[in-house]
């Protein structure tokens, strides 16, 4: 035999199949359990354990994971630091290599690595923390599989903990937990999508095989990765973790997904300071060149510029921002699977959700087993009872309910006393969602078989051919199917779930029963489950419509139960879609259909996906809230997939959101968690590009009429420095309550005009600046003459140094007070104030540039003590920058319609 067999899947790429996976499919489950040391009951807790010794756990590692030095790297590797870098080697070449000795200046290049050595320190921090609270919040869903173990029978453990070897049981909804070879299967059908693309479900069964072909083809064997359909089974272990096909995918498995539309968000506006920077940085440099004469000292200058139009922190900020949403989600009970998912949670304007448990309370209760007569009888209960307690698929809560009713009925009702001990299960037909019906047959001990289906009252209508009525069995005539439906009916109209139950006596043998007996059945019954709406659902979904949220209720159930409990939460109930109106209507007729309806019934899973999908064409953002596996395929269609962690695995792993409990109130919490996290990262992002923008002009015209630089380069750079300082606390700020009460989409075309609007309005009282200081203060700390008029050098340098130093300051002030401006439309510290924590770090930092020039370090720096004259004036140009800027902001807001 071959050491392992390559097999080409359907992308064209070449993986390779585990040994024992080979061996087993081309023997029998026999030899397949011999081969690898176990029993058909499988193995104890000793032997798992030390199989997990032998071939290690069961989790796929997706490659080699990133080494520490290496992360190291990446957080300095990114334009802005090869920017600063360039400026570290020409400052170091001009100002400490070339100037003889006393007259070296290493003061920008401490700066310049300072800057480097903040922003990749803070952004290697934050990026490892939010890796290491990502994983952490991704441990609290934990997916578990059913094994059967030989010393301590069957039951649930975490996949990790499969071992080679292990029995698996597998029913609709599972993920397949590892490479095994199929031992035992009734109508399994498997979705291998995530290995081959292939979109249609595939059929597996036992057989054996020796065909040397494709092992995704071959029906014995079942892959790590790919996901029950519908049916049941059982199955060996042969291959965990890294040794599955999935395993050996994992690198390209692990490729980074394509960009969604938040990062290019984030790209667009990186590449918007950027342009700005490349078309303004050589105007600098020119008309400094020219107008100084110095061109090195222009360049420095200009590179200094560039260095400051730079969004250096901006990775960093988006990377905190995201990461304490996604913690402060973590504390509501809301576990973000992939932190970009945040914005999107956000801006949700749609919601959609399935019906039970979301609206209602998911404890569904057996309220009646009535006969066609509309009377109690046991023997419908008795039925009921056999068909859910001998199937072996996915147990729902009416199967739950079912056996719950008949254990309290048992020991006081003859008919139903010892019924466990009273049948043998001889064979069954899964529930799936096209037949919306499942089939058991049985036989007691006399050795009557019959077999016995319940399932959606219409579909089990369409397979009856007689009725029990009235103590006999008489043709399923028309009059009788209409009096179904109206006693139907009147329990819908009550708010209650109904199914009919049938039986037929002697169906085919074991082996050739199949869906065609499902015919000629004799309907005897129905039952009444009654799951009343959650005390919070009508407050969450006012709540939600509050605060922009349209929500519409998509699910399988019939529509009069559906209309019952979305008028007692408050959903209107005045237009309904049925799912066979939906298969006859075209894409759009669906979207006009669907903006003005609410509640969509009897629908199968491919038409939640399809509602998802034109609501999503016509421009809503879409969320879908689900937890089985006729969701999955709407939560994958949708923009935000949400689920609980009690949901089927295929559920769960097509969530980006997974909620602790079943409440809206808590999606609530979730989608006003996501807008505070977009809405502080656009106050970062819309405060420094106006900021830079507005430099950008400051600086032209102070380039063009001052005879000297208005700032030194590293004066430029510890600004940017100190004021990147200060916005490290913006994740944590508040946001306003207004600006919570809609959905947000990410629009990076606003960032630009809010850049060209207020950008300006800084430069005003920076011109401001420059001529009080030009005229008045300079000359006044130099005896009064102007400077073009003095002669002496030194003096000449005290004129420029008290220049420099009184703009830098004025600088910090301006671009502090515009994070109070711009993170609201309010008026800031009266009807809006920031929280503690940026309160602290604005007026630290102001304070720190303030005293600096005062500190023994102001020598070292080029700074020179302001006189006192200069702060009245200071005092007043801050003030009327504020007036301008709640002036500008107003109308900005009156033209545009929001500030964020």
């Amino acid at each position: 035999m071959k050491k392992k067999l390559e097999l080409r899947t359907a992308s064209t790429k070449t993986h390779t199949v585990s040994e024992r996976l080979l061996y087993a499919v081309q023997h029998t489950p026999a030899e397949a359990c011999c081969q690898l040391h176990s029993t058909p009951h499988g193995l104890t807790e000793e032997q798992a354990a030390q199989s997990r010794e032998d071939y290690g756990s069961n989790i796929v590692t997706h490659g080699k994971k990133t080494p520490l030095l290496l992360r190291i790297v990446k957080s300095f590797a990114d334009p802005f630091t090869g920017i600063l870098l360039l400026l570290v080697i020409v400052s170091a070449v001009t100002d400490i290599i070339l100037p003889p000795p006393g007259q070296k200046n290493p003061a920008t290049v401490i700066i310049i690595l300072s800057i480097i050595l903040l922003s990749g320190i803070i952004r290697f921090v934050q990026e490892t923390r939010s890796g290491n609270a990502a994983e952490k919040l991704s441990e609290m869903i934990r997916t578990t599989t059913c094994v059967e173990r030989s010393d301590t029978g069957s039951r649930e453990i975490p996949l990790d903990e499969v071992a080679v070897g292990d029995i698996v049981h597998l029913s609709a909804g599972d993920m397949i937990p590892a490479d095994i070879r199929i031992t035992a299967a009734k109508d399994l059908f498997v979705s291998q999508s995530a290995l081959t693309g292939e979109s249609e479900p595939v059929e597996k069964y036992v057989c054996q095989t020796n065909e040397k072909g494709t092992v995704t083809d071959n029906p014995n064997a079942a892959l790590m990765g790919t996901t029950v359909i519908s049916g049941a089974a059982r199955g060996i272990v042969c291959a965990v973790g890294n040794q599955t096909m999935l395993g050996s995918m994992a690198k390209e498995l692990s490729a980074k997904p394509p960009k969604t539309s938040f990062e290019k968000g984030i790209d667009s506006v990186s590449w918007i300071l950027i342009r700005f920077m490349l078309v303004m940085v050589p105007i600098v440099l020119f008309i400094n060149g020219f107008t100084k004469g110095n061109w090195m000292s222009a360049l420095l200058f200009a590179i200094s510029v560039a260095v400051g139009l730079t969004p250096e922190m901006l990775p960093m900020l988006v990377t905190t921002c995201l990461a304490s949403g996604a913690l402060s989600m973590s504390k509501k009970k809301v576990i973000i699977k992939n932190l970009n998912s945040i914005q999107d949670l956000g801006s949700i304007d749609i919601l959609c959700t399935d019906k039970t448990g979301t609206l209602t309370q998911d404890k569904v209760a057996l309220e009646y087993n009535l006969n066609l007569e509309g009377k109690e009888d046991a023997r419908v209960l008795r039925h009921g009872f056999l068909n859910s307690y001998y199937q072996t698929g996915l147990k729902n809560l009416m199967d739950l309910a079912i056996i719950d009713r008949t254990r309290e009925l048992e020991a006081t009702t003859p008919l139903l006393n010892g019924i466990s001990d009273s049948y043998i299960k001889v064979d069954e037909i899964p529930f799936d969602f096209d037949r919306r019906r499942m089939s058991v047959v049985v036989a007691n001990k006399s050795g009557k078989t019959q077999m016995i289906t319940k399932g959606a009252v219409e579909e089990m209508l369409s397979v009856s051919s007689y009725a029990e009525y009235k103590g006999q069995v008489i043709p399923l005539t028309e009059d009788i199917k209409e009096m179904v439906r109206g006693k139907v009916g009147e329990l819908n109209n009550a708010g209650m779930r109904v199914i009919a139950v049938a039986q037929k006596t002697n169906p085919s043998p074991v082996g050739a029963f199949s869906v065609q007996d499902e015919s000629g059945m004799v309907l005897i019954g129905y039952l009444a489950f009654l799951d009343p709406p959650k005390e919070t659902a009508a407050k969450a979904i006012c709540a939600l419509q509050k605060y922009g949220v349209q929500v519409k209720v998509l699910t399988g159930d019939n529509d009069k139960v559906t209309r019952c409990i979305c008028r007692k939460v408050g959903i209107s109930a005045d237009r309904i879609l049925l799912g066979e109106e939906l298969e006859q209507m075209t894409d759009d007729d669906l979207k006009r259909r669907a903006e003005n309806t609410s509640i969509f019934a009897k629908l199968s899973p491919t038409q939640k996906a399809r509602i998802v999908r034109v609501l999503r064409e016509d421009g809503h953002t879409v969320g879908y809230m689900g937890d089985g596996i006729n969701d999955a395929a709407a939560m994958k269609a949708a923009d935000v997939g949400i689920s609980v962690d009690t949901a089927v695995d295929i559920a769960k792993e097509s969530a980006n959101v997974i909620l602790l409990e079943k409440d809206l109130m808590i999606l609530e919490e979730g989608i006003l968690e996501g807008r505070r996290t977009y809405g502080n990262m656009m106050k970062y992002i819309k405060m420094s590009s106006s900021s830079n923008f507005g430099n950008i002009f400051s600086v032209l015209a102070a380039s063009a009429f001052l005879p000297f630089l208005p700032m030194r380069p590293e004066h430029l750079l510890l600004l940017n420095l100190l004021y990147d300082i200060t916005c490290i606390a913006i994740p944590w700020d508040n946001v306003d309550r207004e600006f919570l009460a809609k959905p947000r989409k990410w629009d990076a075309s606003s960032i630009g005009r809010f850049m060209v609007w207020m950008g300006p309005t800084s430069s005003v009282f920076d011109i401001a600046t420059y001529l009080v200081l030009y005229f008045i203060l300079c000359p006044a700390v130099c005896g009064g003459q102007s400077y073009r008029a003095i002669t002496d050098p030194a003096m000449r340098a005290l004129f420029v140094s008290v220049f420099q130093t009184g703009w830098f300051v004025e600088s910090m002030w301006t671009q502090t007070s515009v994070i109070h401006m711009i993170r609201t439309p309010k008026i800031p510290f009266i009807q809006s104030c920031a929280s503690r924590p940026l309160l602290l770090m604005t007026a630290c930092g102001i304070g720190l540039v303030t005293l600096l020039p005062f500190t023994p370090l102001h020598s070292f720096l080029g700074f020179t003590p302001l006189p006192g004259a200069y702060f009245p004036w200071l005092l007043l140009f801050v003030a009327a920058y504020m007036v301008l800027a709640t002036a500008a902001k107003k109308l900005y807001i009156r033209r545009y319609g929001e500030l964020l």
